[in-house]
């Protein structure tokens, strides 16, 4: 999705009559006729193009082979393997197409050079944030359950990075002159998001935990009289601005809490002052006076807050997008701003709504594209 933003030909194959899983998946919505779509299909398929085709018929490995020829990049998310007793993998693939940058993103690795005792196992995204260690961090309790981050880091960053990646390997077929496959896996993203707590560990022996913070203070979400704020006094100059903005400059004074360190195991001198402080106060009143300080600071915002915020908006990072099935509807926009180009949000495709015209272009005539239709290959 974050390449074809930036103008990629991205074609999506579905399977034939249901196609991806994900078309199934809540929230659904539908319009006055009965047609349905699904928000959780929308939120990653954006300014594709959609064909069907049956993988397991050697007819339908026959057209995907013909699609690769043609291809720069291969994206695919099988089970580790099964590219392979289809006869689709990258050995086979690599050999019509030597160009090929063939990107495999999956829970635990496909790389034959790193395979581990996790590497058949399937995977989701609460277990990649499981296993990677950001659930054990996440949650105010110590004693509590782990959280899931309410966010599907595990699918998101997991894409980013293989967007990296394939980035990189098409620079440096520039370079070469030849392709490569690119392996990404769910579990290493989590673990590389997951690098403060590993160098803490390998530094103090000790493990972060959630709702225990044992290095940087003021750290998160304070209270106010209408929700909460975000803070971070990263820097002693930060600690010492805040004291300002609270109205307790004194607390300088005490020599247990001018360190990350000491204000993390001595909350009682600091927390209870700075509680009231913005217990008195609306989110806007001290972001305001904290602002004033020079500090960072946010509100904490939900949806709605977001979808009114003028800065996202100037930003471009709430588009509006017409689906032809359900209307308008807003979604993130895209990250990158490059001053050469601009980028293009446009609707997820129907289910096989460019099968025809994609196989119109690799040279198919009518009667070879009916045909595959009558046997269900497409």
């Amino acid at each position: 999705m974050v390449l074809s933003d930036q103008g990629a030909e991205v074609i999506k194959i579905e399977r034939p009559i249901k196609g991806d899983p994900a078309r199934e998946m809540a929230p659904i919505k539908k319009n006055a006729a009965g047609e349905r779509n699904s928000g959780y299909y929308l939120r990653f398929n954006r300014n594709k193009k959609s064909i069907t085709l049956d993988m397991t018929k050697p007819d339908g490995q026959g057209v995907y082979k013909d699609l690769v020829k043609t291809a720069d990049v291969v994206v695919e998310n099988f089970k580790p393997g099964l590219a392979e007793r289809l006869g689709v993998g990258y050995g086979v693939l690599s050999e019509l197409n030597p160009l090929l940058i063939y990107t495999s993103v999956s829970g635990f690795g496909t790389d034959s050079r790193y395979q581990g005792p996790y590497s058949d196992r399937p995977a989701y995204d609460i277990i990649a944030q499981a296993m990677g260690g950001l659930m054990e961090t996440c949650g105010q309790d110590p004693e509590g359950a782990p959280t899931w981050l309410g966010v599907s880091l595990g699918d998101s960053i997991s894409g980013l990075w293989a967007a990296f990646a394939t980035m990189l390997a098409l620079f440096q077929r520039t370079i070469t002159g030849q392709g490569q496959q690119v392996d990404v896996s769910m579990l290493d993203a989590m673990v590389a998001l997951s690098e403060r707590a590993v160098m803490a560990r390998s530094l103090t022996g000790q493990s972060i935990t959630r709702g225990v913070e044992r290095f940087i203070a003021p750290w998160g979400p304070f209270r106010c009289s209408d929700g909460y704020v975000a803070l971070i006094c990263a820097i002693e100059a930060d600690w010492k601005k805040f004291c300002q903005a609270i109205e307790h400059p004194e607390l300088l004074d005490k020599p247990d809490i001018q360190s990350g360190p000491g204000r993390c195991e001595y909350r009682d001198q600091w927390q209870p002052l700075a509680d009231a402080w913005f217990g008195q106060r609306t989110k806007q009143q001290a972001t305001d006076e904290l602002l004033a300080q020079g500090l960072p600071v946010g509100p904490v915002q939900n949806a709605d807050d977001m979808l009114h915020d003028e800065h996202l908006h100037a930003r471009q990072m709430l588009p509006t997008i017409e689906d032809p099935i359900i209307g308008g509807y807003q979604m993130a926009g895209a990250v990158p701003k490059l001053s050469g180009s601009e980028s293009f949000i446009g609707p997820a495709p129907t289910l096989g709504q460019h099968t025809d015209v994609v196989l119109q272009g690799l040279g198919y005539t009518p009667d070879r594209i009916a045909a595959r239709r009558q046997q269900a290959v497409i």
